[in-house]
């Protein structure tokens, strides 16, 4: 059983109502505090919310050596684990940090995010050595998110999972990309899309070892790419992608197996 697989094995699935309950935090009753407090930490002590933030207010865009070494840290108590050797950048997002788990040697670049929000999910895990580059954001409609070791997330990529979400380890992946897992919408249905969850999702993305996905690549939800394949710039993959192959094309077709 692969490291990935070990992550997701256990636990409850993800709730098809989960854009429901968010709607219902942001308008429902209470004060504007609860709702922030709700929807960035979750289940996270008050208190240790709170300490969060006067430690994000002070210390999240402090420039240079001193804000890593500051940052790495003042924010190791917030996540659910932290190796050592881990970079978070200036201004990073982290949303439900208690369902965030980092290998060592992570790197968060400046203004990227790690959202891990969700009612009965497991959250974000980064193996060791993984690249989350600037502008880039992984986050979960109480799905899951696992990249292992050695992967690199370009910038300004976007990660998205209400389901179960894998990357392979030494993955690369190319700037204003996009992966899926999970979060479509009914159009046969006559609810206003505005009204559904958008939790529609037709099973978990995988994502193997070893591949290179070019710029401005879209994953939708249930496709699925093999260790060692290349997925050329603007390709669409809405299908699974065998391994050791060469995929190009709106929607991806495999065009030559590698080796």
């Amino acid at each position: 059983m692969t490291d990935t697989e070990e992550i997701f094995r256990k636990g409850p699935a993800p709730e098809p109502t989960e854009g429901a309950k968010l709607k219902a935090v942001l308008g429902g009753g209470g004060s504007a505090a609860r709702k922030y407090l709700d929807l960035t930490y979750g289940p996270m002590p008050r208190w240790k919310a709170l300490l969060m933030e006067l430690v994000t207010l002070l210390f999240s865009g402090t420039p240079g050596a001193l804000g890593l070494f500051l940052r790495s840290k003042l924010y190791r108590p917030f996540f659910g684990a932290c190796g050592r050797g881990v970079v978070i950048g200036r201004h990073v997002t982290l949303r439900h940090p208690s369902k965030i788990f980092l290998g060592d040697g992570v790197v968060l670049d400046d203004r990227s995010t790690l959202d891990a929000k969700g009612s009965t999910n497991r959250g974000i895990r980064l193996g060791d050595g993984v690249f989350v580059g600037r502008n880039t954001t992984v986050y979960c409609k109480n799905g899951n998110v696992a990249i292992a070791a050695n992967a690199s997330l370009s910038a300004n990529v976007i990660v998205f999972s209400s389901n179960d979400l894998s990357i392979g380890e030494g993955t690369m992946v190319g700037s204003f990309s996009y992966l899926l897992s999970g979060g479509e919408y009914d159009y046969a249905s006559p609810e206003p899309f505005c009204k559904q969850s958008g939790m529609v999702t037709k099973g978990p993305l995988s994502i193997g070892a070893n591949c290179w996905l070019g710029a401005h690549v879209t994953v939708l939800d249930a496709a699925s790419i093999g260790d060692g394949t290349v997925v050329a710039a603007g390709a669409v993959v809405v299908a699974p992608i065998p391994a050791r192959s060469l995929a190009m094309g709106v929607p991806a077709k495999v065009r030559k197996a590698i080796g």
